[in-house]
């Protein structure tokens, strides 16, 4: 069989599946770009065409850019932690140790626990009249006086971050277990025997093996962490005094709360433009860095 008809009978098996996404992303995608270049609202006519005017105030609008300030500091520094925690809890249930297997199933629920479910429970965690982080640092002398956690701006966006890493850590930990499988064990014990240290050890036998997939991990997580929503909506709203919105809330708020559906448009293909190019970044890293292992 030619190359031709190999190639045409693979875009023949490829055109009910291209036919779908065109119909569920496409559509939709050109649907919404169209609808940015008015000032239509979300409930009544469709709107009168304003050009690039949606873009261009959002894009000075102090709210958005408080906003993407407040996203970028959630999705760094949950996202830095997420990776360091993962890579330490790999790094211990790598170990033959005794109920290593149950100590493995249980990491898992975190992330296996549904957002909703897991942001509710932190939010009774983080309760101001009975939670448990009160409590417990009552008791331990740490604080004198119950705090409301979510209810002040200056702790609310950290208590938010504490939730999305005990969540999302797992996922890192499976990542960075699964490529520590990967290491040679005759390697390890070679650099023992060599006299290295636990912190020579890992920086020049383990992190190796490591580098591919935590840059995957990488990836996946900041993307996520960027266009958070749901553990931030159940939690706090964007709230208080919008110190924990994100943009993905705002672009909610502006669409459906304030029923703008034109400049809600708008924002939105900021937003997927600003994740794209963040995708794309992190691709081009992880090939980079897939290069230069091989």
């Amino acid at each position: 069989m030619s190359g031709t008809s190999m190639t045409t009978r693979a875009w023949l098996l490829m055109l009910p599946l291209l036919v779908v996404m065109i119909a569920v992303i496409g559509w939709p995608l050109v649907d919404t770009v169209g609808l940015s270049f008015t000032d239509a609202k979300l409930v009544g006519t469709g709107g009168n065409f304003v050009g690039i005017d949606n873009y261009a105030k959002m894009l000075a609008n102090s709210n958005f850019q408080r906003t993407l300030i407040t996203t970028a500091w959630f999705a760094i520094v949950s996202v830095a932690a997420e990776m360091v925690l993962g890579v330490l809890a790999a790094l211990l249930l790598n170990q033959d140790f005794k109920g290593r297997g149950v100590l493995r199933a249980l990491m898992i629920l975190p992330w296996a626990l549904p957002t909703v479910v897991n942001a509710t429970l932190w939010r009774l965690i983080y309760n101001p009249e009975y939670g448990a982080l009160n409590a417990a640092l009552t008791q331990l002398g740490l604080i004198d006086a119950y705090h409301s956690w979510l209810g002040e701006p200056g702790t609310a966006l950290t208590a938010l971050i504490v939730a999305d890493c005990w969540k999302n850590f797992p996922l890192v930990a499976l990542i960075a277990l699964a490529a520590l499988q990967a290491v040679p064990r005759d390697i390890t014990a070679a650099s023992l025997v060599d006299g290295a240290g636990p912190f020579k050890r890992f920086r020049f036998v383990i992190l190796p093996y490591l580098v591919g997939p935590l840059m995957v991990a990488l990836v996946l997580r900041t993307i996520e962490a960027f266009k958070v929503f749901d553990i931030i909506w159940v939690m706090t709203r964007g709230g208080p005094a919008n110190s924990t919105r994100t943009l993905s809330i705002l672009v909610y708020q502006e669409a459906f709360s304030f029923q703008r559906a034109g400049s809600g448009a708008s924002l939105a293909l900021i937003v997927t433009l600003l994740v794209t190019v963040l995708a794309a970044a992190y691709a081009a890293l992880v090939r980079k860095t897939a290069g230069s292992a091989t």
